[in-house]
This record gives structure tokens, sequence and C-alpha cells, in this order.
């Protein structure tokens, strides 16, 4: 059977596999996109994003990743309601890389990976039912809805750090939940929390429950791992900090990653040690993780693979 090889497969939906999928489309390398079990990524989760450049009154996640789409495929992007489940990469310069979407088999000269990172939740049921009406993961995204109020942050590491400071500057009064006695944090955001006058930190504390009417956050329920005492604080936030993990998985062992799963790219650029692979979007970007950052990767990616194919010729 004769195989169908591809200028270039996209694998993953966010907002930078969508705006590779603009970029590349136009540049007449006819992509052919394939979802991933969330279409449209983590942005499909959050209620209203109010910072991306462009909606001055606003926009919801999913209407955004639609709009995305619809200009995808305004220009000829073939969109795949489909999971990539595994990659054989060619190492070689101007190689076929071989992907499957379940039992189909794939091929492409150029691959853009732009898979995202999934936030970790504590696991609890609540969390989910209160996901948008005040459970979150992403200060910058949704810390302005809660302007004046009390949230609370649950984590012990940087990122939390980070989260509770960005939120301090906005809200009431930020209560942190650390599970040990300590913080995981790089000194200097510790001291960048305890110099925080509207931060109170309660060590040896844990998320378990959280209570609201119409799906609407009001009480954490918490509890003291030493003593087991059990209480609530009146917020109307909760904000999940205790990290991401990048779906990285399928390409462990052929692409480079770092030490966390994020893929590694040279840097001012898309590529990673794979000729005809590059990597957009937060699958390859742990510091700023935010829906325009991910969409200019994407851009950057596509015009990779377009100037790579070129120079194959």
């Amino acid at each position: 059977m004769e195989q169908n090889i591809l200028d270039c497969i996209i694998v993953g939906s966010g907002p930078s596999g969508f705006t590779a999928a603009i970029y590349a489309a136009r540049a007449d390398l006819k992509p052919e996109l394939y979802t991933g079990l969330e279409p449209g990524g983590q942005l499909t989760t959050t209620t209203e994003v109010d910072n991306f450049p462009g909606y001055p009154a606003g926009i919801t996640g999913p209407e955004m990743m639609m709009d995305l789409q619809k200009q995808a495929e305004r220009f000829d992007t073939k969109v795949h309601y489909e999971m990539i489940t595994k990659a054989e990469f060619s190492t070689e310069v101007g190689g076929v890389h071989k992907l499957y979407a379940g039992n189909k088999e794939l091929f492409a000269k150029t691959v853009i990976i732009s898979t995202g990172a999934t936030a970790k939740y504590l696991g609890l049921d609540d969390e989910k039912k209160y996901n948008g009406g005040g459970v979150s993961a992403c200060a910058t995204c949704d810390g302005f809805f809660y302007r004046g109020k009390d949230v609370v942050v649950v984590g012990a590491g940087d990122t939390a750090a980070e989260e509770a400071t960005y939120l301090a500057k906005l809200v009431n009064k930020v209560t942190m939940l650390v599970r040990k006695d300590e913080f995981r944090a790089s000194k200097a955001m510790i001291h960048r929390v305890e110099n925080t006058p509207n931060i109170e930190v309660k060590f040896h504390h844990e998320l378990i429950g959280i209570e609201g009417e119409n799906n609407l956050v009001e009480r954490a329920v918490v509890i003291d791992n030493q003593t087991q005492e059990k209480s609530t604080i009146d917020v109307h936030g909760i904000f999940i900090a205790i990290g991401h993990k990048p779906n990285t998985d399928i390409f462990a062992g052929q692409i480079d990653l770092d030490e966390n799963g994020y893929i590694a790219t040279e840097k001012g650029s898309t590529r990673t040690n794979l000729p005809g692979v590059f990597a957009a979007g937060d699958v390859q970007d742990h510091i700023y993780r935010q829906a325009i950052t991910a969409a200019g990767s994407g851009c950057m990616a596509a015009m990779d693979a377009e100037k790579y194919l070129a120079e194959l010729h």
C-alpha cells in the first residue's frame, strides 16, 4: 500500500496547535491536526478569557477555541477528532515520521507537537463540581474575578508562592494551605510570601472539601493533619497550585525532555533534538503558560516547519 506522506501533522488543539495550523495552512503545507482527548485544550475549561488581545468584551475559552478552529479550517486544515497514541520519529534530516491514531498509521515530513500540559488537581470530587465556579489552577487567568474577595491557595512550591503573591495584590486575603511544616518553594519566593501582609499560611493543613450554593464556591473545608481537627474558611476562590504535568509520555525516549517532562527546544526556536519535529505551547513552556504565548509559539513552529521543508528541496 502506498504511503500518503503529509507535509505537516499537528498533534494537539489548543491555541498553539490551531495557530500553527493557520500559519502552516497559509504556507500551503496542507496540515492535518489531531485534537486529542480534549479538543481545544486547557482553555476549554476556562469560563472567561479577558486577557487575550482582540476581544474587548472578553470571550469564553470554548468560544475562542471554536473561533481558532474555524479560522484554521478556513485555510483548509483538516481536523481529526482523534488521539495520537504512538510516535516513531525519524532521526534523519528529510526522514519520514510515523504516527499512530489507534491502528491508523500516519506519515509526515514534519510534526508539530502542541499537546499542552495538564494542571494537577488533588482528586476531590468537589474540584470538578466547582470548576469554573471558583476552583481554578491559574491565578493569572482568573485572579481578576476575585478582586476584594478572600481566596485559598493550595500548594507549597514556587507555583503556589507565585500564585499567592500575585493574588494578594488583587484580593482581600489569601490563605495558603501547606500540607507539611515547611514550604518547598525557593528562599526568594518564601520571603516574598512572608513579606506580604494579606497572606496567611496554614501549615499542616489540607483541603478536603468545598461547599457552596449553585456550584459557586463559598467555603473551603480543611483539616489539620496533626490534630485531625476540621474547619471551614469562607472564600470565593480556591486556587490549586500543585503544578502541571506536560503531556509528553508518548514521546519519552525519543525527544529530549527536561527534568519535569517538558520538551526541550532550541533557544529562540521551536526545534527539538529531532529534525522535522517541533514543539509549541505549554508542552515546552513551564514559565508563561498563557494562551497568547502558546499561540505565538504555534506561529513560530509553523514557520520553523516551513523553513525546514524549504531547505530540503
